[in-house]
């Protein structure tokens, strides 16, 4: 066949290779996650993930108003909490810090899709994603119930979409009819649906001030060297109710991401966690790697691989590289 097929002829110039690109990135796939504080005081930079703030509440807005000049329309809300106890119980404060800044974004902002994390890794004082027995094993269904509250305080503070990332058993048939029963029919469900006890979260447990006070998550995140039961969960959260599937980690679990891609028509989310984020900032700061390069081809290869939705650090940053002609070219 050589030389009349050529494919290099549709690569010899940049335009060429826009016009046939089969994946394409835009500031509207992202979805930029943000870590709320208690208002007064200064942003905290956290080190472990360079770039990265965690925002005092009434401050927020400085940091919203960049990404939605950036081209965003989404952001994702994580709470810290002034203070913690074993229950999780500043979960269902009407005004603590997540439905307070839900409620100021909302109203600055009112056509921004606000998410809001619920888990009680971020409101126990033992750094769990649920409530604990007696004995200090992770409760499932007290800890779901604990769940459903505080979905529906988020939801009553304007929260657009709830994203439970606890890996309790039943947490989303819970969580919806909770949220129906309070006329909250229209608040969206994002499930961390294959959520893996991933070494790669590191870094966030600094950032969300979220690290266990004892053992590890292994006994509700799923193993690392489990496929078939991704989907498995993913199938259980399409069946409860789930609006939005996600899977975190991305890079790492490509593999995954595509085989739920082709297992549910639900609109399928990916993480770029904080170690992924981490390890390309480092690798940039030291000289290694062209950081709008590498960061845009790690994007890429998620959106490639099947996520409509991508969560990750570098959303502002990304959507500006993306104005730029021929970027990924």
């Amino acid at each position: 066949m050589y030389p009349t097929v050529r494919p290099r002829r549709l690569r010899r110039h940049p335009t060429l290779r826009d016009l046939i690109r089969e994946t394409s990135l835009s500031s509207t796939d992202f979805i930029y996650p943000l870590f709320v504080r208690p208002p007064g005081g200064e942003r905290r930079p956290v080190a472990a993930m360079p770039g990265v703030s965690q925002w005092p509440e009434d401050r927020v807005l400085e940091e919203v108003s960049r990404a939605v000049d950036a081209g965003l329309r989404s952001v994702l809300l994580f709470g810290i909490p002034p203070s913690k106890d074993a229950q999780g119980s500043y979960l269902l404060e009407r005004d603590g810090v997540v439905p307070t800044a839900v409620r100021r974004i909302k109203d600055r902002f009112p056509d921004l899709i606000v998410m809001c994390d619920l888990c009680l890794c971020d409101y126990t004082d033992h750094g769990h994603c649920g409530l604990l027995t007696p004995e200090g094993e992770v409760d499932n269904d007290p800890s779901v119930a604990r769940l459903a509250e505080g979905a529906v305080r988020f939801a009553e503070a304007g929260c657009d979409v709830v994203a439970p990332s606890d890996m309790m058993d039943g947490r989303i048939g819970a969580i919806r009819r909770a949220l129906d029963a309070e006329n909250h029919v229209n608040t969206a469900i994002m499930s961390y649906a294959a959520k893996y006890a991933s070494s790669y979260y590191a870094p966030f447990r600094e950032a969300a001030e979220s690290a266990p006070a004892f053992g590890d998550r292994r006994g509700y995140q799923m193993d690392p060297a489990n496929a078939r039961e991704a989907l498995r969960e993913v199938a259980l959260d399409v069946a409860e109710g789930a609006d939005i599937i996600m899977v975190k980690p991305a890079l790492p679990y490509l593999d995954i991401l595509h085989r739920v891609r082709e297992a549910v028509t639900l609109p399928v989310a990916a993480y770029q966690v904080s170690g992924e984020y981490t390890m390309l900032k480092a690798a940039a700061m030291a000289g290694y790697i062209d950081e709008e390069r590498a960061v845009l081809e790690s994007l890429l290869s998620i959106k490639r691989a099947g996520a409509d939705l991508i969560l990750t650090y570098f959303a502002v940053e990304a959507a500006g590289w993306l104005t730029k002609p021929h970027v990924l070219g």
